[in-house]
Order: structure tokens, then C-alpha cells, then sequence
């Protein structure tokens, strides 16, 4: 099916009419897993039940990025991609929070006055049990529920879910993808976790030896363990490819440049300049460095053997 655009509104316009008096669900909803994918639910159920429109909230940049810029990159989705997530959910649009040093200072009550009341028109938030905002984290979903009472707004919280006893977090997503567990990750996201890229011109070195692959920088995404990966990727136009990919710094290349490139069984055409979606389904084998071409080659033909027979299961 080919990506449709879905709502996104920036806090730096007017919220349209039609989407105030919205029932909010609230918070980062980077990974947009199974206990996001919740709170997002009930914001829904509600907002249907009471005949309201259903709008989700969310910061850019990320808090922890703003307050720790060096932090290493941990970003599971894109905007974009939430946006689509989101909207997938039953929910009318994604509101974005630019986080700066304004709304970093911001008191948790004045958060809710000036932006969930004043600015949305909100007529009730749901947020996750652990969520906290305002400056210094001073505001939780008890003061939230507490100001609600006061000013008009329902406010409602989720407590966490769990998966086989496991509760579910973008921690426990982002450790298994740094430990080359991308069907544990899968899990807990109710989806293989997918880069988005637009492909880049490269050194067509895979074209040489006849593997030509897509070049997609890993952007502001988290590095999941450098390796070689089963794939399946999305085109622009709503084809699905399934393929092998190569995550890291091609040891066996130099100067080492760290890219992803998939390539794609049964395809032929040109994708320069195309906006692809690469879900990593499968990990294969860490990166290795190979002393002759035949080598490689040998190799990656394997790879693409194993990828076909596990992304055929």
C-alpha cells in the first residue's frame, strides 16, 4: 500500500477549529510499541465515544536530546513515520511540541493552561502512568489529574503492558536492537523496526560485483548491531521487496563509511532519489572483513540465500 499522508500540526500554528476540544493522548510515542499504541487507544475510544476529534501529542526534538545533545542517537521512528503510525490508530493528527529552552523552563502548570487548554482547547489528556512534564519534571500524572479537576480537563492514565511478563519499553526495543535481536524488537513494536531513507548515489562497488545496492544514510535513527540483515523494503509506489542489507561500516572497504544497504532480490530500475522504507526482519551475521572479492561474493551470496530462506518462513 503506498504511504498516504497523513496530519501533522506544529505548535508554532493555530490548532484548526475542527480539532479543538480534542481528547489528547500525551508523550514522546517514539517507538510507538505495544504500550504507547494504548494510551493512543483509549485517547481514541474516548474521544469516539464522546464524539470529539482524537489528537496525539508529542516533543521534537526528543527531551533527552535537547538536555543531553551528545547523547548517542537513539530515535526509533521519524516524525513521518509517527505521524502514519498514528494515524493508523484511529487518531486525527499528530500535534508537535517543538522542545526548547522555552518549554523546557515552562512550569507543568502553565504547560497545562497555556498549551493544553489555551493553545489545543483540550477536553481531556491520557497519558502513560510514568509520564512527567514541566520544568524539572515537576509535574506527574497526579498534579496532571489534580489541575484537571480544577480547569474542565478529564485527564486519564494507562498503566504499563506487559508481554509475557515483560513490560514494554523503548529501553527494553532499543537493547535488542543493539544486541542484533530484531524479531525481539519486533515483537514489542508489533513490527520489524524500519529506517526510512532516501537512496543516495554511492561508490557502486556492490554494482561491480553483482549485488548493486541502495545507499540510505541511518540519519538521526538508532545504530542497531552492525551486521547483515534480512529485509524487506517499501518503495514510494507500494512494492515490497524482500532482500538482504548490509548495516554498518563495510569493513572490507575503505575508508569505512557507515551506511545501510539493502539490496533487493527481483528487482531492476532505478531508485535514486526515491524515499524507501528498509524493515529489518532478520539478523544474519556481525560485519566481517574479507581479504579477496571471491570471498565476499561467496559470502553474500550465502547472505541472500539465508535471507530468502527466512523471510519465505
Amino acid at each position: 500500500m503506498e504511504r498516504q499522508g497523513p496530519i501533522r500540526l506544529d505548535d508554532s500554528e493555530a490548532l484548526p477549529e475542527p480539532l479543538r476540544g480534542a481528547i489528547v493522548a500525551l508523550g514522546n510515542f517514539d517507538g510507538f510499541h505495544l504500550g504507547h499504541q494504548a494510551v493512543v487507544g483509549r485517547a481514541v475510544e474516548r474521544a469516539r465515544a464522546e464524539g470529539r476529534p482524537a489528537l496525539v501529542a508529542t516533543f521534537d526534538p526528543h527531551p533527552m536530546r535537547f538536555f543531553k545533545p551528545d547523547t548517542p542517537w537513539f530515535r526509533l521512528t521519524t516524525l513521518d513515520q509517527r505521524a502514519e503510525l498514528v494515524r493508523q490508530a484511529g487518531a486525527d493528527a499528530l500535534l508537535v511540541f517543538h522542545f526548547d529552552a522555552a518549554l523546557a523552563a515552562e512550569s507543568a502548570e502553565a504547560f497545562v493552561t497555556s498549551r493544553l487548554i489555551g493553545q489545543v482547547g483540550a477536553a481531556g489528556v491520557v497519558t502513560g502512568a510514568d509520564f512527567t512534564f514541566g520544568k524539572g519534571r515537576s509535574g506527574d500524572v497526579a498534579m496532571l489529574a489534580a489541575l484537571g479537576r480544577d480547569l474542565g480537563l478529564s485527564a486519564d492514565t494507562v498503566g504499563a503492558v506487559a508481554l509475557d511478563g515483560e513490560k514494554v519499553s523503548s529501553t527494553s526495543i532499543r537493547s535488542a536492537l543493539r544486541q542484533g535481536r530484531p524479531r525481539d524488537a519486533a515483537r514489542l513494536l508489533t513490527r520489524p523496526f524500519t529506517i526510512r531513507g532516501e537512496v543516495r548515489h554511492g561508490d557502486k562497488l556492490g554494482r561491480e560485483i553483482g549485488y548493486p545496492t541502495a545507499n540510505v544514510d541511518l540519519g538521526n535513527y538508532l545504530r542497531p548491531a552492525y551486521g547483515i540483515y534480512a529485509v524487506r523494503v517499501t518503495l514510494e509506489d507500494g512494492r515490497v521487496f524482500d532482500g538482504a542489507a548490509n548495516l554498518g561500516i563495510r569493513p572490507s572497504f575503505d575508508p569505512p563509511k557507515e551506511l545501510l544497504e539493502p539490496y533487493l532480490f527481483d528487482f531492476s530500475g532505478d531508485l535514486y532519489g526515491q524515499v524507501i522504507d528498509v524493515a529489518l526482519v532478520d539478523f544474519l551475521r556481525p560485519e566481517a572483513k574479507f581479504d579477496t572479492l571471491e570471498a565476499l561474493t561467496t559470502q553474500m551470496a550465502a547472505d541472500c540465500d539465508k535471507a530468502r530462506e527466512l523471510l519465505a518462513r
